[in-house]
Formats: structure tokens, sequence, C-alpha cells
């Protein structure tokens, strides 16, 4: 996967009257994956502002999870925003969005996220401030830097994605996520992704792979909306 990213984001953009470095949205997957398109990001555009979606925060140090095994354990779909924090990929900026799983180590992994450089909003603010609410946290968080959007599908509840490794009741539904997304128009969007869809787990009427397909229109909308320059 790295060397296929650095193949794509090498090539010219296919339309150069505004820039000649194309903007990727990765489908997939595992969420690691999200670690090497960051990379691919950095030799591009430097830093960025994550926007990350998710149930799980992501960021617990390959100490807590694999890292006691092996190095190549430890960097797995619940470390990669440590290590790309690590490597100096990401701003301080960042945020999660969707937040409700438990976490191993409360007081601990909340000091190493924020270290990493995160802010939460938790998956039922939204009863409370609203989907405008959650848009404003966001939009005030990254401000006018270049944003990634990562999009862990397990952050839609169950009931609306069950074709995924790692579900967490008490999720947004689609349409919430949609109009969230709606609200990010203006960012400097420089590349995203829709991870840890398992189609093989989705009901007949296959409603993961149809979220997962409009998030991604969603994000295609975000980026042809506001052209950016590196």
């Amino acid at each position: 996967m790295p060397i296929l990213l650095q193949v794509i984001s090498g090539r010219p953009a296919a339309t150069t009257k505004r820039s000649s470095i194309p903007r990727i949205i990765t489908l997939g997957g595992d969420h690691t994956t999200t670690l090497a398109a960051l990379r691919s990001t950095h030799a591009h555009w430097g830093e960025v502002s994550v926007i990350h979606f998710d149930s799980h925060i992501d960021t617990w140090d390959p100490k807590t999870i694999g890292g006691g095994i092996s190095h190549y354990a430890g960097v797995n779909h619940g470390t990669f925003l440590h290590l790309a924090h690590e490597e100096g990929l990401i701003r301080n900026t960042s945020i999660h969005a969707g937040i409700r799983a438990p976490l191993i180590r409360p007081k601990g992994d909340l000091r190493n996220d924020i270290r990493c450089g995160f802010e939460i909003v938790r998956a039922r603010d939204i009863d409370r401030i609203g989907v405008s609410g959650v848009i404003e946290k966001l939009k005030s968080r990254v401000g006018d830097t270049n944003v990634y959007i990562s999009v862990d599908i397990d952050v839609l509840d169950p009931a609306f994605a069950p074709a995924t490794g790692t579900s967490e009741v008490g999720g947004w539904s689609t349409r919430e996520l949609l109009s969230i997304l709606d609200g990010l128009k203006g960012m400097k969007i420089i590349g995203g992704d829709i991870v840890e869809v398992a189609p093989v787990y989705d009901s007949a009427g296959e409603i993961t792979v149809l979220a997962a397909a409009e998030i991604a229109h969603s994000l295609l909308t975000l980026m042809v909306q506001r052209p950016v320059l590196p």
C-alpha cells in the first residue's frame, strides 16, 4: 500500500489549472492504511489536521496494543494515529468525532490522545449540541489548515453499518454523518478515506456499502467545492 500510494500521489493531477498535486480518496479495508496515506500526503502537503470519524480513538500507544509482541504487531488499526503523530505527519489541531468505545487505560489513553494532538467529539454529544454543534466544533478545531478526513464506517451505529469488524452500539445514523460532512463545505480537504468496510458481513440490502459509497461521494464533493493549492 505505501508504494501504491507513492505511485498514485506522484502522478500529476488530471486538472492542473489549480494544482498539479492529486488529492486522493482511499477505500478500505483495515484502518492501518490511513498511516500510509498520511505519509504520502505529508510528502506533498506537509503536516495536516486530521478529522477522524470513528467509534475508537486509534491513538493507542503500541505498548498498549500489539507492540509488546513485536514492532510489526504494534502497527495496527488501533495505533496508526499515535504513529502518525510520532512521525510528525499530523498537526496538534486534529479531532475525533463519534467516539464511544471503551478505553483500555481511561486516564492514560486520554492523556496520550491529547499528546497526539486530538480533541474529542463523543457520539452522544450530538444529542446535546446537535449536528450544527458538531460541525462547529470540527471547524473551530482545524481552522484554515489543510485537512485529511478519515472515516471508519463503525462511526455509524451497527443498525446502519453492520458490515465492519469492531461495531459499537450507540453510533450516529447515516443521515447524521452525511449532514455533518455537508457542513464542512469550504474546508481545505487534501485527502480522505473510508475504511473498515467488510462486505462479507453486510445485509442483503448492502446498507453498509451503500453508506460507504455515499460518504465517498460527500468527500469528493467537499474536495471539488474547495480547490487547494500546495
